[in-house]
């Protein structure tokens, strides 16, 4: 099986660290990968206001060029030593999908691989970035009356994301599925039935729209989550199903390329 880390980060990302985007390939060379993905944020809709203090979600829209550019010229000077593609992770938005599908268009093109996030929920009037600290998720929840309810919400918006049409290029891998659990230790909350559901429509539909999951550990590196963004029953449903599961470090600097990579690898030969 091809050692392949499909969802990396780089010095492009404003909240992440400033480390080359050569260290994050030494990196991964020296872990023993084949292949890795870059999935910088993509540039947020021209029209969504970034709801975090400092508005630093994603890339600037004026740097995707030099990203792409920089990302070209990291192929060639690797070029033997392993696989290098170019990718984007997008957000899903309820209320933008028209300016998201005009975003693929536009630059569709010129990705290898990429991924299909939720970051951002609406909240009444507004929208709440909901892995952004514990204080934001205290407040999703206050706005939306229960813990419960927060997760009804997210896994609403993930199978949305999931069916929406946005065009020949959307990505065709849904982000750390349990994205919503990372506060989990300070918001306690066991999955009910009624998610249960929700969760395995979105399984089912991930496979019917010939699509992957991204099986990503940061979770484990996140002091109030400390499990990887997938519960063991989703792993074993989307085996079941034939979901290819992709591992992704979601690393935001070098040093995390490839974070707990055993643990992936266990579940998807168990």
């Amino acid at each position: 099986m091809e050692k392949r880390d499909a969802h990396i980060h780089t010095p492009f990302c404003p909240h992440g660290s400033k480390d080359e985007l050569s260290q994050y390939v030494e990196k991964a060379i020296e872990k023993g990968f084949d292949s890795i993905t870059f999935t910088e944020h993509a540039p947020l809709p021209p029209s969504f206001q970034d709801p975090v203090p400092l508005q630093d979600s994603a890339m600037d829209s004026g740097q995707l060029e030099a990203y792409f550019d920089q990302l070209a010229q990291l192929k060639k000077e690797y070029k033997g030593q392993i696989s290098i593609l170019t990718g984007l992770e997008t957000d899903y938005i309820t209320g933008y999908e028209e300016e998201t599908a005009a975003f693929l268009d536009t630059y569709g093109p010129s990705l290898d691989d990429s991924i299909l996030s939720v970051h951002f929920l609406k909240a009444g009037p507004s929208y709440v970035c909901l892995d952004y600290d514990e204080h934001t998720f205290k407040e999703l929840i206050t706005r939306f009356g229960s813990t419960e309810a927060v997760y009804e919400q997210y896994y609403q918006a993930v199978y949305s994301s999931i069916v929406t049409p946005l065009g020949p290029y959307k990505p065709k891998r849904v982000g750390h599925i349990t994205l919503v659990k990372k506060f989990v230790r300070l918001f306690p909350y066991r999955m009910s039935p009624h998610i249960k559901v929700l969760v395995s429509r979105c399984l089912d539909a991930v496979k019917e729209h010939g699509m992957e999951l991204d099986f990503n550990t940061s979770g484990l590196r996140k002091k109030f989550a400390g499990e990887p963004y997938m519960e063991e029953w989703m792993a074993e449903q989307a085996k079941q199903k034939k979901i290819p599961l992709i591992f992704g470090s979601d690393a935001h600097q070098a040093e995390d390329v490839g974070y707990s990579y055993e643990t992936y690898r266990s579940t998807v030969n168990s």
